[in-house]
């Protein structure tokens, strides 16, 4: 196998991959991250796009994807994702990532 490109992706788009694939294996992570995820691919998109929009310096994409995977509901589950990555938000910024999940 050749990896052609390096990008995060959420878990919605993963599914939507595999999806794709008739092995078995590819089968049961199927069935398996059914269990976690919440939205479907495109709107996992649409959110990825939303964040990205708010133009936050220190939130990355793996920070955002990490984001999207989890749908934090408060203030303590934005900083309990973001723990350990390089991305320090303050209470507005904060707020601004939440206001993106509210729509939802």
């Amino acid at each position: 196998m050749i990896i052609k490109k390096k990008q995060p992706i959420t878990l919605a788009e993963v599914l939507e991959i595999l999806k794709n694939i008739e092995t078995e294996k590819a089968k049961e992570i199927v069935t398996f991250i059914k269990k976690f995820v919440e939205i479907d691919a495109e709107k996992a998109k649409k959110l990825k796009q939303e964040l990205i929009g708010l133009n936050i310096a220190h939130l990355k994409e793996e920070d955002i994807v990490k984001l999207i995977d989890f749908m934090p509901q408060d203030s303590a589950d934005v900083h309990k994702i973001l723990a350990g990555s390089e991305a320090s938000l303050n209470k507005d910024e904060v707020e601004k990532v939440l206001a993106v999940f509210k729509k939802i």
